[in-house]
């Protein structure tokens, strides 16, 4: 396939909360319901025809992709490396401090007790590729931090865009190969 489109799950507390979900599995808000909901009309509005919706297996992206299912009718399944990385120390923790902020620059660090960003573009590079190589049109459902990590594929950033990139709640966003 030529392209893909990416979803980023709708809101959650720790979002209202300015915190960092990480691996943590957090529910949808009400408004995150909701917002999902619309994102299924939007993707309709749109005139998206895809095959398959990958999904997170975390709460908030399952139930976003559940709503984007049932309005479109495009069949939906659970893809492990959708899962959002493990922040590890900084599980919880607001999202915009500087550390974190700093932290995310550090390519190889496991934050303690979690997953780096280079282990964490590895699955995700190997899971876009695979989507590359298939004859279905995919909608991904998963998470700004794995969001980053695909912008990083399709455009070269430095460090600060990298650590800085992120989309918002239910935003669709396209990706096309060249």
């Amino acid at each position: 396939m030529d392209h893909f489109y990416f979803v980023r799950h709708g809101e959650t507390v720790w979002n209202v909360e300015n915190k960092i979900c990480g691996a943590t599995d957090i529910e949808l808000t009400e408004r995150g319901h909701q917002q999902a909901i619309e994102t299924g009309h939007k993707i309709l509005e749109m005139g998206i025809k895809a095959d398959i919706i990958l999904t997170s297996p975390l709460i908030r992206a399952k139930e976003t992709a559940r709503h984007i299912s049932e309005i479109t009718g495009i069949p939906m399944e659970v893809e492990q490396r959708l899962i959002e990385q493990n922040y590890g120390i900084w599980e919880s923790t607001p999202r915009d401090g500087k550390e974190f902020h700093e932290a995310k620059k550090d390519m190889a660090s496991r934050f303690g007790t979690g997953e780096s960003m280079l282990q964490m573009a590895q699955r995700i590079y190997n899971l876009i590729d695979d989507v590359k190589k298939s004859d279905k049109e995919c909608i991904l459902v998963a998470h700004n931090g794995i969001v980053r990590i695909v912008e990083s594929y399709f455009r070269d950033m430095n460090n600060e865009e990298f650590s800085c990139f992120g989309i918002k709640n239910c935003e669709v966003k396209r990706y096309e190969f060249i």
